[in-house]
């Protein structure tokens, strides 16, 4: 008789949704932090089955860390975790170097055990500096700050969904075994709906989109993308800092299925020359009391004048904001205008090749829509940079007309024009303050350095394998 030596927190799909559903409702209802902390640890304290709980957060680039603390150490220390922040890319330096992980227990998460191993849970962190301050290059919390002040000054929410599109290839790891000459190995050759239903690109949609129901995305519907190979999952709206936070545990669970089976979920914006790269669509609307603030039936496009100031700010400094939201140098390929490429500063609710998008839309559904932003941007620093531009953004009144409608007007076709217009921008520095932005601008400069500097038609090596979200630390040190 085989003897069971383990017995770690394994919980049904049906009962995760309920879960995570209970603590996203707790956050939108905006219970107190320290109502909050108090009943997590109380769960982690009464749960036995809870070996450990992962605790994330995320650098300037984007890039996803994580640690697994022990429970029982977690529940002695969780008010007094550190790490070395200097070994974080575009963080502290040495003589700076330890930064504390704050856990925010609102964005406290079961996990499906089938995907993450059974008995852990998940928390994302906010950084702080020796003082107990916020970090200025943590974007999580500089979004959190901004959206609070928002809340608490005016009594607007930020609501914001993403599309966000990425590639299935065989194998593990491939991206960090790519070679320019033979380039990725599609799972499949269908396209836009297409797909069979056991075909392995729709078995993994499928498991995808079984996991982000239990963790709570609240889907909508899920689909092959135009190119083959390439995949899309939607899911409904949220506040903003819940909506980056999923955008990371998307990506995070879009990779780990597929590296259970053997393949990659990857998301660069154009992996393959010659058909249509993956872009992170970007859904915005203000609401206060519940009413939605971007909504006019009289107004242009069925848009309010407050959402048409909102855009028209974003279009007159969307040159400069352009390295935020297109930060590496891969993100370029996709600014083609041969793939539908949204490369034209203007607004449209018809043509896909605008900046901006105005979508059919109701009172409930009314929004705009940023097509620029690629899938590997930090999504923290993109919502923060959106919102930010679009209530306090300078505007030309005497551009507005030409910016929403002109055809001459485009966004920079490489990497290096728009670290030139970010790093001269002092609108820029006003957001994100000089000490991050000179942080984020040399990770930038360092990311095209190791590329060549004319992309050509073919994919390079080096715009792969050095790309901030391929997390090989061996190819890291090479440079």
């Amino acid at each position: 008789m085989e003897t069971i030596l383990r017995n770690f927190l394994e919980i049904p799909y049906d009962e995760l949704e309920e879960l995570n559903l209970e603590a996203k409702e707790k956050v939108a209802k905006r219970t107190p932090d320290g109502e909050l902390t108090e009943y997590y640890l109380r769960y982690l304290h009464e749960e036995k089955r809870i070996k450990a709980v992962t605790v994330c957060f995320t650098d300037i680039e984007g890039r996803f860390h994580m640690l697994d603390y022990d429970k029982k150490f977690l529940l002695k220390a969780y008010d007094n975790l550190t790490f070395d922040g200097s070994s974080i890319r575009g963080f502290s330096v040495v003589k700076e170097s330890d930064l504390r992980l704050a856990i925010d227990w609102g964005s406290f998460r079961w996990l499906p055990s089938d995907v993450f191993g059974p008995g852990k849970v998940m928390v994302f962190a906010l950084i702080k500096d020796r003082d107990g301050n916020g970090y200025m290059s943590d974007m999580r919390g500089r979004l959190k700050m901004f959206c609070d002040d928002l809340y608490s000054s005016e009594g607007i929410t930020a609501n914001i969904s993403v599309e966000c599109e990425g590639f299935l290839f065989n194998g593990i790891d491939a991206e960090q075994r790519f070679n320019e000459l033979g380039g990725f190995d599609l799972v499949s050759s269908s396209g836009y709906y297409n797909s069979l239903p056991r075909d392995p690109l729709k078995t993994f949609i499928d498991s995808l989109a079984e996991a982000q129901r239990a963790m709570a995305f609240e889907n909508e519907k899920d689909h092959p993308e135009v190119a083959p190979s390439q995949f899309e999952l939607n899911y409904t709206y949220c506040d903003a800092l819940l909506a980056a936070d999923q955008v990371q545990l998307y990506k995070l669970t879009a990779r780990q299925i597929a590296a259970n089976n053997g393949l990659t979920a990857s998301f660069l914006p154009k992996p393959i020359a010659g058909i249509n790269g993956s872009g992170m669509h970007t859904n915005l609307s203000l609401s206060k009391k519940g009413k939605n603030l971007f909504y006019d039936p009289q107004g242009e496009d069925g848009l309010s004048s407050a959402a048409w100031d909102f855009i028209d700010r974003i279009l007159n400094n969307a040159n400069d904001m352009c390295l935020l939201i297109n930060s590496s140098v891969n993100a370029y390929r996709r600014l083609d205008p041969n793939f539908e490429a949204p490369n034209q500063i203007r607004s449209s609710a018809v043509d896909r090749t605008s900046m901006i998008r105005i979508p059919l839309g109701n009172e409930k559904s009314a929004r705009m829509e940023v097509r620029t932003v690629a899938p590997d941007a930090n999504p923290y620093l993109t919502f923060l940079s959106i919102l930010y531009t679009g209530l306090k953004g300078p505007k030309n009144d005497q551009q507005v007309t030409e910016n929403r409608r002109s055809r001459t007007r485009f966004l920079p076709g490489n990497i290096y024009d728009a670290i030139r217009l970010c790093k001269q921008s002092e609108f820029v520095t006003e957001m994100l303050g000089e000490v991050p932005k000179e942080k984020f601008v040399e990770r930038k400069i360092a990311a095209a350095d190791r590329c060549p500097r004319e992309l050509g038609t073919l994919v390079k090596t080096g715009e792969v394998i050095y790309h901030h979200e391929v997390t090989n630390q061996h190819i890291w040190k090479n440079f």
